[in-house]
């Protein structure tokens, strides 16, 4: 039986495997055109917008610059989703600026990727990613991969 492919949150990214195609998805105000993520479907969150434009969905840039990063070597407690009986697997988090949407995006970096792969300012992209896999669900989210096999 296959397992049915589902985004850890619906409407941050796109659907599918296609690393070509995959953007996370952010809105941007259509009055004072600040860009949000994660989205906002409600209102625009800048204190300074007077206009109150509608939220509307924009696909993030897919590619950015490491602005930090750090390795997660302990399980995190609840709510997190984590099988304790399971090994514990190290995980790197970058946090990466997005120059055109005046942000930092943090997220997993791609499996294999390490703190000793990145440096701060190197080029990364968005692709794909899975985060846990169970019986029948395999939840996807997003990572970032180093652009031209790292440093």
């Amino acid at each position: 039986m296959a397992r049915t492919r589902t985004p850890v949150v619906a409407g941050w990214f796109t659907d599918g495997e296609d690393e070509r195609e995959f953007r996370l998805l952010g809105t941007r105000c259509t009055a004072c055109s600040v860009v949000f993520f994660p989205r906002e479907d409600a209102y625009c969150r800048n204190p300074g917008c007077v206009g109150g434009g509608e939220p509307a969905e924009v696909a993030l840039s897919k590619r950015g610059r490491v602005w930090s990063y750090t390795d997660g070597r302990y399980r995190p407690p609840a709510p997190y989703v984590s099988d304790p009986d399971a090994r514990w697997e190290p995980y790197t988090l970058v946090a990466v600026e997005l120059a055109e949407e005046r942000m930092v995006v943090l997220g997993q970096a791609a499996p294999g990727v390490t703190v000793g792969d990145l440096a701060v300012g190197m080029e990364v992209e968005v692709v794909p990613g899975i985060l846990i896999e169970d019986a029948d669900t395999t939840w996807t989210t997003w990572h970032w991969r180093p652009v031209g096999g790292g440093r």
